[in-house]
C-alpha cells in the first residue's frame, strides 16, 4: 500500500524467539539522526531511500538490501518520490554471536550499508514469507502447530544470518575514543534518570562546553542529549519486551511521562510503545539457540571467520 505525501504508517511483529523482531514500514517521513541497539536487515520493497551512515551517504532502490550495525548513527528520508516501503528484522548482539558460536561480546559488523545479492534477497524473503505463515498459524491454530511452524521460520533465520556473515561481514574495528569523552557517555549511561547538564559534562571532561558538545557528537554521531533520548529510548523498549506498563516503562527510562515516551520512542523506532507491546505478545520468546545452530550453516561461520584473528573477533 502506497503512502501518500506526509504519511506515515509501521507495524511491528514479532518472532518466535527472544531478542527477533520485524518491522513493515510506509512512509514519507524524514529521519534524523538515530541508531539502534540491535543489528538490522531488511528490503527496499517500493520507492527509493538516500541516507547517511557510518559506512558513508548511499541511495537504496526497490529490490536493495539495507542493513545497521549497532550503535551506528543513521538517518534516512524519500529519494526521487513522496513515500518509500520497506521491511526489516532485527536481531540483538547475543543472536548473531550464537549463529557464529561466539560470545555475546565479540564484535562484527555488516560492511555495507546497500546490498545487492541475489541469494541472501531470496533467502529474507523467505524468512519474511514463513514469518507470516508462523503468525496467521499462531491466531489459527493451536500452540504446538504454531512451534511446529516456528522451525521453519528458524531455518531461514539461520540462511540470512549465515549468508550475511559469509559474504558482508568482518571484524567490527576497535574505535578509539578519548577517555575524557567516554567519561560522559558512561556518566550518561550509568544513570538514566539523572540528566546532567553541560556546565557538569564540560568539568567531568575538563573541556569548555563547546569543546564537550563537539568532541561528543564526534565521536557518538549524535550530541548528548539526543544520545540520552535515544538511550531512554531503548531501554524502554528492552523492559516493554519484558512485560513492563508502558507507564512503568516510562518512569523507568527517566522520560517525563507516557506521552513523552511515546514521541520519543515513535521518532527512534518509526512505531509507539503500545505497537511494541502488541507485538511482542504475539511471540513465543524460545531462547535462540535452541535450533538455530542448524549444522547446515555452520558452514557459513566457518567460512566467514577463518581468518579473523581472536583479538580482532573479539572486539569492542
Amino acid at each position: 500500500m502506497k503512502a501518500p505525501p506526509d504519511d506515515h504508517r509501521s507495524h511491528v511483529f514479532g518472532t518466535p524467539w527472544e531478542g527477533v523482531h520485524g518491522t513493515a514500514i510506509d512512509s514519507a517521513r524524514h529521519y534524523g539522526r538515530h541508531w539502534h541497539a540491535t543489528y538490522g536487515v531488511g528490503l527496499l520493497e517500493h520507492g527509493a531511500q538516500s541516507s547517511a551512515s557510518g559506512r558513508g551517504k548511499v541511495d537504496a532502490y526497490a529490490g536493495d538490501l539495507i542493513t545497521t550495525n549497532p550503535a551506528e548513527v543513521h538517518d534516512g528520508r524519500p529519494l526521487g518520490g513522496p513515500s518509500r516501503r520497506w521491511r526489516m528484522v532485527y536481531f540483538d548482539v547475543a543472536v548473531l554471536a550464537s549463529m557464529r558460536g561466539g560470545a555475546a561480546g565479540d564484535s562484527v559488523e555488516f560492511t555495507r550499508p546497500v546490498l545487492r545479492d541475489a541469494r541472501l534477497c531470496h533467502a529474507l524473503r523467505e524468512l519474511f514469507a514463513r514469518l507470516d505463515a508462523w503468525h496467521a498459524t499462531v491466531s489459527a491454530t493451536s500452540r504446538e502447530a504454531a512451534r511446529a511452524e516456528a522451525l521453519a521460520c528458524e531455518e531461514s533465520l539461520a540462511e540470512v544470518c549465515g549468508l550475511l556473515l559469509e559474504g558482508h561481514s568482518t571484524a567490527a574495528p576497535v574505535r578509539e575514543i578519548g577517555g575524557d569523552v567516554r567519561r560522559l557517555r558512561e556518566r550518561m549511561a550509568d544513570d538514566l534518570l539523572d540528566a546532567p547538564t553541560l556546565d557538569e559534562l564540560a568539568a567531568m571532561a575538563g573541556l569548555s562546553k563547546y569543546q564537550a558538545l563537539r568532541r561528543f557528537e564526534k565521536a557518538y554521531g549524535v550530541p548528548p542529549h539526543a544520545w540520552l533520548l535515544l538511550q531512554r529510548a531503548e531501554r524502554a523498549r528492552a523492559l516493554i519486551r519484558r512485560g513492563a506498563g508502558l507507564a512503568d516503562a516510562a518512569a523507568a527510562s527517566g522520560f517525563a511521562d507516557q506521552s513523552h515516551m511515546t514521541r520519543i520512542f515513535a521518532r527512534h523506532f518509526g512505531f509507539t510503545p503500545g505497537a511494541w507491546q502488541r507485538g511482542m505478545a504475539r511471540g513465543f520468546k524460545c531462547p535462540i539457540d535452541r535450533t538455530l545452530k542448524l549444522q547446515n550453516h555452520r558452514r557459513h561461520v566457518a567460512n566467514a571467520f577463518a581468518e579473523i584473528p581472536p583479538d580482532l573477533s573479539g572486539a569492542a
